[in-house]
């Protein structure tokens, strides 16, 4: 074994020696992705011409071919020089005018997703030059301080208009809205704060980020802040409302939305129903109330919600109150259609968000500050880092039944 290693570095075969640092399989990969890209452009390009290269025109003819233009695009892949197509094209007042590509918009050196991964390294509290020497390597010296400059520059400009864009044309009709706390340096010291994130549901079941932003804690004032901005910018009333129980949060869409369900989260109250009793009782209060939130029908929910209430009275007056708190609100599933039960009795679909937004910034301890730590949950779902699923049921959304009979408490 050591006299080959010997033999390896002697004639200039070893991994870091001359011509070893080529590497065929990133050379042959890079290569097939240039063609591919330009493979691409010329489809496009057919399309809008409405003929292959070389083929007449049946009548009037959209455009014609006019060249190529040497690019540079930075990818994932690296960097590749492209000959792309030109034309010019019949514009409707006659006359001619260049064609652009979608698929390579005309300023676009570099791919979504490299600017996604160099925004994502800034906002970790990664500066320019540090940003630069990581990503060397990778893209083969491509990206400078200027580089990453400008590419910030782009996410906030981005990002600025996202806070600021028209929302009455989003068909929503289910908000669900929660906290986070993560821990960014304010001052130069670190410190904790709340990330106040609105979750919408479209009509079609899609999920969208409506609003993530520091309002200086979770009070009722803050939530008031963040809702009247959305109004302001035209969201509609929605028809049903999720929340994990915080008490300023209740307020405020109590004085907003009075007349809207608000369903608060049941595995929230499950939580508090634990912090309430022994540890020697969770596995059974645990199980009574598992029975009542996932009864299969409303009538067996009010029927088994009664006599948890009668049952635990006796055996731990502290759970009982507690469940008593909630009142009718986590219960407010019990108005949609059964179909929609999974996705309306709790927080989760925004607490996935939470927990793969920390996932991701976990070897980060402190963020630079407030805007950077939102603009960064921003960004992972703006360039499809994070990804959403439809909810469960969205085929029944906007459908309603027969408010259930109020549980008598005192039964």
């Amino acid at each position: 074994m050591e006299e080959n290693s010997t033999k390896t570095e002697a004639d200039g075969t070893g991994l870091f020696a001359g011509e070893a640092w080529f590497d065929p399989i990133e050379a042959g990969i890079r290569e097939r992705v240039r063609g591919f890209i330009q493979e691409l452009l010329e489809q496009e390009l057919t399309a809008a011409l409405g003929r292959a290269r070389h083929e007449r025109a049946e009548g009037k003819p959209a455009g014609y071919r006019n060249g190529t233009r040497e690019r540079q695009l930075l990818g994932s892949f690296g960097q590749v020089a492209l000959s792309v197509p030109r034309a010019r094209m019949a514009a409707e007042g006659g006359g001619t005018q260049e064609w652009r590509s979608a698929t390579l918009p005309r300023y676009a050196r570099m791919t979504r997703q490299v600017e996604a991964l160099i925004a994502g390294a800034y906002l970790s509290g990664t500066n320019t030059r540090r940003v630069k020497r990581a990503l060397a390597a990778l893209f083969g010296g491509a990206v400078g301080k200027d580089v990453v400059s400008r590419t910030w520059r782009k996410i906030k400009v981005d990002w600025d208009a996202w806070n600021g864009r028209d929302l009455a044309g989003e068909n929503i009709v289910r908000l669900i809205l929660d906290g986070t706390v993560v821990r960014v340096r304010l001052d130069r010291k670190a410190t904790n704060i709340s990330l106040l994130v609105v979750l919408g549901v479209r009509r079609d079941g899609k999920k969208v980020l409506v609003a993530v932003k520091n309002m200086g804690g979770e009070s009722e004032a803050a939530w008031r802040g963040i809702l009247d901005g959305l109004i302001a910018r035209g969201l509609r009333t929605p028809e049903f409302l999720i929340t994990d129980g915080g008490a300023g949060l209740e307020r405020a869409l109590a004085a907003l939305w009075p007349d809207v369900p608000a369903q608060r989260c049941s595995v929230h109250k499950h939580r508090n129903l634990l912090a309430h009793a022994p540890d020697a009782l969770h596995e059974e209060v645990s199980a009574d109330y598992t029975d009542v939130i996932y009864a299969e029908t409303a009538k067996q929910v009010e029927a088994k919600r009664r006599v948890f209430l009668r049952k635990w009275r006796l055996r731990c007056p502290a759970v009982a109150a507690s469940l008593e708190e909630a009142g009718d609100r986590l219960f407010a599933f019990l108005r949609l259609p059964p179909s929609q039960w999974k996705s309306a009795r709790t927080t989760n679909a925004i607490e996935r968000l939470h927990e793969e937004f920390k996932r991701r910034i976990k070897t980060q301890t402190v963020l630079p500050s407030a805007e950077t730590a939102a603009m960064l949950f921003w960004a992972l779902m703006a360039s499809g880092q994070i990804t959403m699923r439809k909810v469960d049921g969205w085929q029944t959304l906007g459908e309603r039944v027969a408010v259930p009979v109020p549980v008598d408490l005192a039964a």
